[in-house]
């Protein structure tokens, strides 16, 4: 928390944040622009500073590099810090979800990217993401049912039996990748749009987990873009919290 603490005690790098949460995904060239009188150099220090709080992730496209607001460690502060003086009040549930039903091509660069560091071991991430009995925990409240081979439905479904979401998966490579479509079913905003495609990826580092989230085929300013980027970082905050202390966290609502 230092770390982050430090990272954004520069106007600056607080302008990089902001630019990178009106467009995700923009390329140095792209966030060197909002900064005219820095040199390309200092914008590099600012977003390595950045990267190495956490608050951003980079993606290599080619010999472009893409980078990605990250705000779980932001949400991970509000979560020790200022929910305890403060009601919590976070969006609604978050979609995960794009026009794949409405025969948009499939991109190939993903319009948001979370990342978290997770005292677990991969295998530990891996059952938190794949068994119902955990993500009830986490993820809304919702339970997660899937017989996790390719073409099979992935579903999620609420305490009363009712199916919220419905998805199918893609690949598959325990414990390290899954990907997957998700196409919620609660609100007819989100239902119009379609379904998005997700890919959650796992990797050890320095005896931790790195979780990475990477969302695909999204309008970006759409309702289900905004229901990403709003619940997402509750989702991937109360994962890390039950892995790591055994208790998810209190509900946003």
């Amino acid at each position: 928390m230092d770390e982050v603490f430090r990272a954004i005690n520069d106007p600056s790098r607080r302008l990089l944040l902001d630019k990178l949460f009106d467009e995700d995904g923009q390329t140095l060239g792209e966030l060197c622009r909002h900064l005219p009188s820095m040199t390309r150099y200092g914008v590099m220090s600012h977003l390595r500073v950045l990267e190495d709080a956490g608050l951003i992730t980079t993606r290599k496209v080619g010999r472009s590099k893409n980078h990605y607001l990250n705000p779980v460690p932001i949400r991970l502060i509000h979560d020790r810090w200022i929910s305890k003086y403060a009601e919590p009040t976070v969006g609604a549930i978050s979609a995960l979800k794009a026009h794949l039903e409405g025969g948009r091509p499939p991109m190939s660069k993903p319009v948001h990217i979370y990342k978290a560091y997770i005292r677990a071991t991969i295998d530990e991430v891996w059952e938190a993401i794949v068994d119902g009995e955990k993500t009830a925990q986490y993820f809304y409240g919702t339970r997660v049912e899937s017989d996790w081979t390719v073409g099979s439905s992935m579903n999620y479904y609420d305490g009363n039996g009712n199916m919220v979401s419905k998805g199918e998966v893609l690949a598959i490579d325990p414990p390290k990748r899954l990907e997957f479509t998700f196409a919620a079913l609660w609100d007819p905003a989100l239902v119009e749009e379609g379904s998005s495609r997700q890919v959650w990826a796992i990797a050890e580092i320095n005896g931790m987990s790195e979780l990475t989230i990477e969302l695909f085929d999204v309008a970006e300013g759409g309702a289900i873009y905004e229901d990403f980027t709003n619940g997402f970082p509750y989702i991937v905050s109360g994962l890390k919290s039950l892995l790591e202390t055994g208790h998810g966290l209190p509900a946003p609502y």
